[in-house]
């Protein structure tokens, strides 16, 4: 997400939020982190002490836990300064959990500190974990998580840290996983929680089995994009009444914002109308689970934000546009399709009756929604700088727009999260 407080691009600071999971996919956490842009793409960081009061100030002054966070914890950067400070007496400690950096020096005097907040109700965590050194131990019988470095690691270098660090009673989490394949041997080995991108990334397996679920949700998309009539709709819902269940729990969830309570599926169909029920109809492959495959909660929430930061993008650049709006939206829940079904895109894509802005954005990421879908990406990857690029080409949408637009979103796929959850 990004939190820059004008449009002056050398003063722009982004807060980027990664999802931490559990064994069986489910988000649990957030790290939240200080970016600076100065044109590059990395963490320009000369003092920790201020990066961490920026993601303070940003993430639970300026913009409310319920926004950035949701219901889950948050995992924040702390060096040595702001562990010695006031500061970090302010935070809530219900849902922080301190990271303590790889750079800290563990001098006496900082592990006493560390009692201290231990024994105040802080939880703790350790960054950046590859190799065991002597004045680590004392601090392993304070935190509650260490964060084992992959990058950093030897395939057989794991296997003998995790043995040894299961001598505490602590949870250990992987970072920096990169696939499925990664996930399930670290999940094997004995981590319990897993940061990286991989749960969003596709996997193409030849001759997977479709949930029929979806293939229906997929049918009843086209048939709403085909403008068929309110009792061909019905009919096909009657094919999988489940759906029919999940519609009604989406539609009367708090994310909606609609008074009237939603009782059947005919009532939903004339209360949304056909550009809502599309709406949610999409979103609705994302709660679906396939046999043997785990939750879709990750992939859920990130359709939800994607869609949603898209429309606001595109509501800033073509306010009133209603057609454009709604292709915006479509275009960043569909964009997640081929992660779905792990069937490549252009496949997927044959069976829907898409409009041809629509179908290039997702397939080639031509014109205008192709732009806000790599400004989307870009943002969930932390590529600030390419951020920056791409506004340069959309004169009518600003930084402090995006930001706005981030938020609303993030907001909105936190409550939607916690009612598809269900």
């Amino acid at each position: 997400m990004t939190i820059p407080q004008t449009d002056n691009i050398d003063n722009a600071v982004f807060l980027g939020r990664q999802p931490i999971l559990d064994r069986t996919q489910q988000i649990v956490a957030y790290e939240l982190l200080f970016r600076a842009s100065g044109g590059s793409n990395a963490a320009l960081i000369e003092d920790n002490f201020r990066a961490t009061a920026e993601v303070v100030v940003r993430a639970f002054v300026e913009m409310g836990l319920a926004n950035v966070l949701g219901n889950y914890s948050g995992y924040i950067n702390v060096d040595e300064r702001f562990l010695a400070s006031e500061l970090v007496e302010l935070l809530p400690r219900d849902r922080v959990v301190l990271e303590i950096l790889e750079t800290v020096q563990l001098t006496p005097a900082v592990v006493t500190r560390l009692r201290e907040l231990r024994q105040k109700g802080m939880r703790l965590a350790l960054d950046d974990f590859t190799h065991l050194r002597p004045e680590q131990v004392p601090v392993l019988d304070l935190v509650e998580v260490v964060k084992v470095d992959l990058l950093g690691l030897q395939a057989d270098e794991i296997p003998p840290i995790v043995e040894y660090l299961h001598r505490w009673p602590l949870k250990l989490l992987a970072e920096k996983i990169d696939d499925s394949e990664q996930f399930q041997h670290c999940s094997q080995l004995g981590f319990e929680l897993f940061q990286g991108y991989y749960f969003a990334k596709p996997t193409i397996l030849v001759g997977r089995r479709i949930d029929p679920a979806r293939i229906g949700v997929l049918r009843l998309i086209k048939l709403v994009i085909s403008d068929a009539e309110a009792d061909e709709l019905e009919q096909e819902f009657k094919h999988y009444p489940h759906l029919t269940y999940k519609l009604l729990r989406l539609v009367n969830s708090v994310a909606f914002g609609v008074a009237t309570q939603i009782a059947s599926l005919r009532h939903a169909i004339t209360i949304l109308g056909r550009r809502q029920l599309q709406r949610w109809l999409q979103l609705l492959l994302f709660t679906q689970r396939a046999e043997g495959a785990p939750p879709g909660q990750p992939l859920f929430a990130l359709a939800a934000t994607r869609g949603k930061l898209m429309e606001l993008m595109m509501d800033s650049i073509a306010p009133g546009n209603r057609g454009q709006v709604d292709q915006a939206f479509m275009v960043g829940v569909l964009s997640l399709l081929d992660v779905l079904f792990g069937i490549p895109l252009p496949d997927l894509l044959v069976e829907l009756n898409l409009a041809d802005a629509v179908r290039s954005a997702l397939l080639n990421g031509e014109g205008l929604l192709g732009r806000l879908l790599s400004i989307v990406r870009a943002l969930e990857q932390n590529r600030f700088a390419d951020v920056i690029a791409l506004l340069a080409e959309l004169p009518r949408l600003s930084l402090s727009q995006v930001n706005q637009a981030q938020i609303q979103a993030l907001g909105w796929a936190n409550e939607l999260s916690a009612t598809a959850g269900g």
